[in-house]
């Protein structure tokens, strides 16, 4: 675990949501954010992984709630919001979703890459929609949802995968814009190859040369650091691929076709 410099517990406590919260990257913003002060939802899949997370966050002094949950069922999505109801929750951060099935899109399981979609799309946006309605209400929170460079070029045998994180960083852009003068900072965290357990599981060769590979703790602290400078942040190993350099400023680009809209669109009253 890295330390946190400049995360403010009153503006994004007392309760932070994390989902994909078991290991790697979001395990580390649990343990994170619990050394900051903040209290902690842990939400996964594997129980065992969730508790270890659990108890290093308990020594940090943060009060934890395990939510053992496979969030592609419906009801244990609805599971997760009902048992963070009485919860004052100020930071929200969409850790799940891994590459979990690679396929060349017209020989591969359609509803494989249904799943695919429902975890990286249908639910950070039914959890943004959710917990994004309480802290615009209380005039304050954080929203993070997980990237990837994979979100910036189409790629074989991750179409779907890609399709859903370009899908993401437009969503989060939009959401960005709409929540800014609410007090909730809204931030899109790209993420190159990172050493995971779960890109480990995928296979990745992490010995290629040239490869650049991120660390899960620097991750989640770049991550945290520039929450309030949304809408994109591209963690420093792959700020300098030639995939992202030469972009517009984010910021600048969406604000500047929010006021291009709101002359062409013109609203009934």
């Amino acid at each position: 675990m890295s330390d946190v410099a400049g995360i403010d517990a009153a503006k994004y406590g007392p309760w932070a949501v994390i989902v994909g919260g078991s290991e790697g990257v979001g395990a580390e913003f649990a343990e994170q954010v619990s050394a900051a002060g903040l209290n902690v939802v842990l939400v996964a899949r594997k129980k065992a992984p969730l508790e270890e997370t659990a108890e290093r966050c308990r020594a940090l002094g943060a009060d934890v709630l395990v939510i053992s949950a496979d969030l592609t069922v419906p009801s244990d999505l609805q599971l997760v919001m009902d048992e963070t109801h009485g919860l004052d929750v100020g930071l929200l951060v969409c850790n799940a979703g891994a590459n979990s099935y690679g396929s060349r899109f017209v020989e591969g399981d359609l509803g494989e890459f249904m799943n695919v979609l429902t975890l990286n799309v249908t639910v950070p946006m039914a959890l943004a929609h959710h917990f994004g309605a309480r802290m615009r209400k209380r005039g304050s929170g954080g929203i993070v949802t997980i990237g990837s460079m994979s979100g910036y070029l189409g790629s074989a045998e991750h179409t779907v995968y890609g399709g859903s994180k370009a899908y993401m960083r437009i969503f989060t852009e939009g959401l960005w814009l709409e929540l800014r003068d609410a007090g909730v900072d809204v931030l899109h965290l790209v993420l190159g190859v990172t050493d995971t357990p779960a890109m480990r599981r995928g296979g990745l060769d992490f010995d290629m040369p040239g490869l650049v590979v991120g660390q899960p703790s620097d991750v989640a602290r770049e991550g945290l650091a520039n929450l309030a400078a949304g809408p994109v942040h591209v963690v420093s190993p792959n700020q300098d691929s030639p995939v992202v350099t030469g972009l517009p400023d984010r910021a600048r680009a969406v604000l500047g076709h929010h006021k291009m809209m709101q002359g062409l669109i013109r609203r009934k009253v």
